[in-house]
């Protein structure tokens, strides 16, 4: 095989590989559009910012329950309703009330090794159906991390976050929990 011959099949071969990686690319979309009929993740939830700032415009309608924490903080309760999957997701605002900027207490990430090695979350909070008379931890995806709001820090003097935490569904029969989370006094919810 000639040196030309070789230099022209390696040039094709970019070529194909440059034009199904272009192509590749081009078939993706921007991941800032919404799927038709859907709303985007940045409008069905928002998401905090730096500094802990939620994208909230005004307040829910909405209390369940505040639970009140240390230092001036207040978890609002806004939702908690079932989901067909057989999953209980609960809403709400995280405020700081007090007069300056406050780290979120570390207690609410709960003390499970598995859950600390993911950083900050609402990973210690549970629900506890007395009727039943049994707890229900946030759930976790396949690598041990909660699904509950993440990495949030520091929250500055007045203002909130939007948090959230998935759990097993309670059987249909239970109307009622109490929410528990770490530092925080509990409050009962009902479920919708």
């Amino acid at each position: 095989m000639s040196a030309r011959y070789a230099t022209q099949i390696r040039k094709g071969t970019i070529a194909v590989v440059l034009a199904a990686l272009v192509l590749s690319v081009a078939g993706c979309g921007s991941e800032d559009e919404a799927p038709r009929g859907k709303a985007s993740a940045s409008t069905a939830d928002p998401k905090p910012t730096a500094g802990g700032k939620g994208a909230q415009t005004e307040e829910p309608a909405e209390v369940l329950a505040i639970l009140k924490g240390p230092e001036g903080f207040e978890l609002v309760i806004n939702s908690a309703r079932r989901d067909a999957g057989g999953f209980v997701t609960v809403k709400g605002l995280l405020k700081n009330a007090s007069g300056k900027g406050r780290a979120v207490p570390v207690g609410v990430q709960g003390n499970e090794t598995e859950v600390l090695k993911h950083g900050s979350s609402f990973g210690g909070a549970s629900l506890v159906d007395s009727r039943e008379k049994k707890r229900y931890y946030v759930l976790r995806d396949t690598d041990g991390r909660p699904l509950t709001t993440t990495g949030l820090s520091l929250i500055g003097a007045g203002e909130s976050a939007a948090v959230f935490m998935q759990f097993p569904a309670p059987p249909a029969g239970t109307t009622e929990v109490m929410l528990q989370l770490p530092t925080f006094d509990p409050g009962t919810i009902k479920l919708s």
